[in-house]
């Protein structure tokens, strides 16, 4: 992970995504924000819909790549031009999932801001994004720590409060 130079364009798009990330959390979703931008452009935006949708693959970075697609497809763009000059700006390290996808996709930047200590694909726990994994896309860069703690402070609140999507039997007691 690259130090971050904080500039006006990161900071507008960030801005943004963390928008996305308090609409997540104000609807009962881990609140993690994206946005996708191609020639200062926002052409795909997401926030986590896993609880409504009871998905466990609509985390913010696919709904934003479904975007992308439609995106794409309505303005006779060839999808794979599109996400080779896309910066993703999100409000957490993408997982190990979501970097697999960056990663196949050739998208060559992302801006996050905290880490992901239990499942992040940019380093936390796995390097997704910049080892040698054969057959996988190409490496991308990712620069992190943009108001990590703003980001982290909407996780705590998120996991503060009980999710009325967790099994009964996850469901922790009140004391």
């Amino acid at each position: 992970m690259e130090p971050l130079q904080i500039t006006e364009e990161i900071q507008n798009w960030m801005h943004k995504a963390f928008q996305m990330a308090q609409d997540a959390l104000n609807n009962g979703e881990v609140p993690v924000g994206c946005l996708m931008v191609y020639g200062n452009q926002v052409v795909g935006k997401g926030r986590n819909e896993v609880n409504e949708t009871k998905n466990a693959t609509q985390h913010a970075e696919m709904v934003a790549i479904d975007q992308v697609l439609d995106w794409c497809e309505m303005n006779s763009k060839k999808s794979t031009d599109v996400f080779e000059n896309i910066v993703l700006y999100v409000t957490v390290e993408p997982c190990i999932m979501c970097a697999g996808a960056l990663r196949l996709l050739k998208i060559p930047l992302v801006v996050y801001g905290c880490r992901n200590e239990r499942f992040g694909g940019c380093g936390s726990v796995l390097n997704v994004s910049g080892d040698d994994i054969p057959d996988t896309g190409t490496k991308f860069k990712c620069i992190g720590g943009y108001q990590a703690e703003k980001a982290i402070e909407l996780l705590k609140t998120f996991y503060k409060q009980e999710n009325p999507n967790a099994p009964k039997s996850k469901v922790r007691k009140k004391e």
